[in-house]
């Protein structure tokens, strides 16, 4: 259940809407229609990685990483300079926590800049917005 203050506090930053609880979910349905939502599953991703402590998965899902979203003609193929697409290629035989910090980084900055303002602005955002503020605060069922 997601609260209308809690919706609310996306609007205050991009750091407060991808750090909330539902705040990332909600954005990757509305980044979905924009068909962007690769950043977000990578962004989120990539929070996950840097936690992972075991070498052998470490590197297992590096590659994984890899293959879905940082190789030319990737699947999920995010929007990342050259340069930092080879680091990451000649990094990836011995993938560390930081490896793909710079794409992560990148992939932000796209999000916050680019889709972000037009999410406050969307009508998927706005909708929400407007439901919960006339059910009196409720809690609506995603």
């Amino acid at each position: 259940r997601v609260s209308l203050e809690e919706v609310l506090q996306w609007s205050q930053s991009f750091e407060k809407l991808i750090t909330s609880k539902y705040g990332p979910m909600i954005y990757k349905t509305y980044l979905k229609t924009e068909h962007s939502d690769e950043n977000i599953e990578f962004w989120l991703a990539c929070e996950a990685y840097k936690k992972i402590t075991s070498q052998r998965k470490r590197i297992s899902v590096a590659r994984k990483l890899f293959t879905s979203y940082i190789q030319p003609q990737a699947p999920n193929e995010i929007n990342i300079d050259s340069p930092v697409r080879k680091e990451i290629t000649r990094n990836i035989q011995k993938p560390t926590q930081s490896c793909f910090d710079e794409a992560q980084r990148i992939t932000y900055m796209h999000m916050e800049r680019d889709s972000y303002p037009r999410f406050l602005e969307s009508k998927f955002y706005q909708t929400l917005k407007h439901s919960l503020q006339t059910n009196g605060n409720n809690s609506m069922v995603n």
